[in-house]
């Protein structure tokens, strides 16, 4: 049995930063902070909004820790104290589970159900919150997220397509290729997973997006070009011929686009992005056999009662109301040029105040893990400033020159960019002099090695005890490795200004490592990973957008035989998608109120328009060339658009439609707004691209649109 798509998906933010990124060279400093032999952790919380914890509630946590100590998979249970209100009160529970891509639905599903088992009073809530608890929270919400797009894309889909045809079977013919492609590209992804290609868990929420849309967008171009050879006096199958030898061709061409486009993405450095696009050109490359093999096979055997109860009458060969608006268009085109010059440009404005968001990859909505994280957000205050983790890495443990804590703590607490740090001599609230420090570990050990209680003949305050024992926090258990907890002085932690702060927190942390002679140092947390994830997206947009346009050009130009064309096919592509992204920063900050723009959309979007949006100038400009043959350009161009225009019209109606699922039952502010963002570009290039730029300009350029072929030298 072939694998899922969700069970080889990727879904940490974080783990799609190259090696060599800062945060994942911290994150490799603090692997001694690890529990040794343990996998995936979780934190179970026990909160009361309406006062302090009360001694019931105190018990009936201690039996939830009981009891989860003792499930199988669970390593430990270490209890991490009360929170500062007394609301709450937070236990880590250590696993032998590695999470994986779908996290343990069985393992959570056991700690939540020793919930009820504990018999919490009334008014005490328990949630389970932390890295497994999210990342099983992820994939549930993923799977159900990707099931509701599939079955709403559909849906939506087949009524347009209804409306479209004004028939009962040409809908369902034309849709069941993209439908089978969908349910063979998930296995067969999955299957190449295995061999190495990377799948990121984005790849399951645009699959089915990607596929029903532009799988529906290519049999619309076969489906109505089979109608138009049938009016013109074509049996059904001599039009079945004729219209694969006249669009197949296109739609070939046009699937090309999208999967030269993809393809490119395996050149970023940001792994999200290596992972989702050979696996998306991969579902690409199955739906266009589909497109190019059953539909045909499918519109042959059903003839003319595809388009039951409407049928294709003889002689019925008109440009229609497209025809009428691309003849105006070519009549002026230095002035429609210029008016859609200026629409575009106005879109463009909303750019001004862009800035990016949606780093962190936290708990998906609604679910316990959220509730969960909320509540410590609310109750524990390190947990609610998301402070950054300074570490310092020495070359001999930290007992043989003590001085360099107080030290380094002292010139953390004035670096530049951070307001506070909490460390190794402060670390639960009792402040500890390094001669105290020193002198527990002599007397004491390993703080990690003590129990929760001082033994039995123990002469040290239990105060000084529990102080020591939270140093397992900050010491590593070899004593070369130590954190600190450090709060930026530019805002709270995930604004852009704390982002931003980043660079001047590590050249403080680099000048304190220098100064008490530590081997190396590093900062993570959210802020310096949001700070890695916005500059290798924006180091790979601005390293692929090149070979993109490259690679769509050489496939323009091979299709059109010209180099002119290709120029002002790719530009206006390119305009729909600085305008899209002007309004989406318009709409989303300025209107909406959201912090930032999710940080995946300006290459996702650029993709997308890119290759999507040159299936749209591919239908067009290869009917233009076939009219031109004959024609004058403007009259050629007239012919094509009115021919080609309820086509693109439906088509993208289509495309835009399915992209909008995606936003409404989405269930994140990243689907939300690639959805949106992604549905009004294809709308900018289905009724202004097509319909304005792209035949005034090749009006204006006459017979050089097809220099240097045959073509440019006869063209009238």
């Amino acid at each position: 049995m072939l694998p899922s798509l969700s069970s080889v998906s990727q879904s940490n933010n974080a783990q799609f930063l190259p090696a060599n990124a800062p945060s994942q060279h911290a994150a490799a400093l603090a692997s001694p902070f690890q529990t040794t032999n343990a996998g995936a952790t979780a934190v179970m919380v026990a909160s009361r909004s309406s006062g302090p914890l009360t001694a019931s509630d105190e018990a009936a946590f201690a039996r939830l820790e009981q009891a989860v100590g003792g499930l199988p998979g669970v390593l430990a249970v270490h209890d991490q104290g009360m929170s500062a209100d007394g609301q709450a009160r937070k236990a880590l529970v250590v696993t032998a589970s590695n999470g994986g891509n779908t996290g343990n639905p069985n393992l959570v599903g056991a700690i939540r159900n020793s919930f009820a088992a504990a018999q919490p009073p009334p008014g005490l809530t328990f949630n389970l919150t932390g890295p497994l608890a999210q990342t099983t929270d992820a994939a549930s919400s993923g799977s159900q997220t990707g099931t509701n797009i599939r079955v709403f894309s559909v849906l939506f889909v087949i009524v347009l397509l209804f409306v479209v045809y004004r028939s009962v079977l040409a809908p369902l013919v034309t849709l069941l290729p993209a439908i089978l492609s969908l349910l063979m590209a998930g296995p067969l992804i999955a299957v190449a997973s295995q061999v190495g290609l990377p799948v990121s868990v984005a790849t399951q929420t645009l699959l089915p997006v990607l596929l029903l849309g532009a799988g529906t967008d290519y049999g619309l171009f076969l489906v109505y070009r089979v109608r138009e050879e049938i009016r013109r006096g074509s049996t059904p199958r001599d039009a079945v011929v004729t219209a694969m030898s006249r669009v197949g061709l296109s739609i070939a061409y046009s699937a090309a686009t999208v999967i030269a486009a993809l393809a490119c993405l395996v050149l970023a450095s940001f792994s999200l992005y290596q992972g989702l696009g050979p696996s998306l050109a991969v579902g690409v490359a199955v739906m266009l056999t589909a497109a190019l093999t059953l539909l045909p096979a499918l519109l042959a055997i059903f003839g003319r009662v595809l388009f039951w109860p409407s049928h294709p009458s003889l002689g019925q060969d008109t440009t229609g109301a497209w025809g009428r608006v691309a003849t105006r268009v070519v009549r002026q085109p230095v002035l429609v040029l210029l008016t859609a010059v200026i629409l575009f440009a106005a879109l463009a404005a909303g750019l001004v105040g862009f800035t990016t968001g949606g780093f962190a990859s936290g708990a998906p909505s609604g679910s316990d893990s959220a509730a969960g994280a909320a509540a410590i957000a609310a109750h524990f205050p390190i947990a609610n400033s998301n402070p950054e983790t300074l570490l310092l890495q020495f070359g001999v443990p930290i007992w043989d020159q003590p001085e360099s804590l107080s030290l380094a703590e002292s010139q953390l607490n004035n670096a530049s960019g951070l307001r506070s740090v909490t460390g190794p001599l402060d670390p639960n609230g009792t402040a500890l002099s390094v001669e105290q420090l020193v002198s527990l570990h002599a007397q004491l050990g390993p703080a990690a090695a003590l129990p929760v209680t001082p033994p039995a003949g123990i002469s040290v305050p239990t105060s000084a005890y529990q102080a020591y024992r939270a140093t397992t926090q900050f010491i590593s258990s070899d004593g070369r490795t130590v954190q600190f907890y450090g709060i930026a002085a530019a805002g709270p932690a995930g604004t852009q200004s704390a982002i931003a702060s980043i660079p001047a927190i590590r050249s403080s942390l680099e000048a304190v490592a220098r100064s008490v002679g530590a081997q190396d140092s590093g900062v993570i947390g959210l802020d310096a990973v949001a700070y890695d994830i916005n500059h290798y997206s924006t180091t790979d947009l601005l390293a692929i957008a090149p070979v993109v346009m490259a690679a769509l050009a050489v496939l323009l130009a091979a299709l059109l035989r010209s180099l002119i064309a290709p120029l002002y096919l790719i530009a206006t592509v390119g305009l729909s998608y600085i305008a899209a992204l002007g309004a989406a920063t318009f709409g989303f900050l300025h209107v909406g109120g959201d912090t930032g723009i999710n940080f995946v959309i300006p290459i996702l979007l650029f993709i997308f328009a890119m290759a999507l949006g040159e299936d749209y100038n591919i239908l067009l400009m290869t009917r233009v060339r076939d009219e031109a043959h004959d024609r004058a350009l403007p009259e050629a161009l007239a012919r094509a658009v009115g021919h080609t225009g309820s086509t693109i019209t439906s088509a993208g109606l289509i495309l835009a439609g399915t992209f909008t699922v995606l936003a409404i039952a989405g269930n994140s502010d990243q689907s939300r707004q690639l959805g949106f963002t992604i549905a009004f570009a294809v709308l900018l290039d289905t009724f202004f691209v097509r319909t304005l730029l792209v035949p005034s300009i090749a009006v204006l350029l006459g017979r050089w649109n097809w220099w240097p072929s045959k073509l440019s030298r006869i063209q009238r």
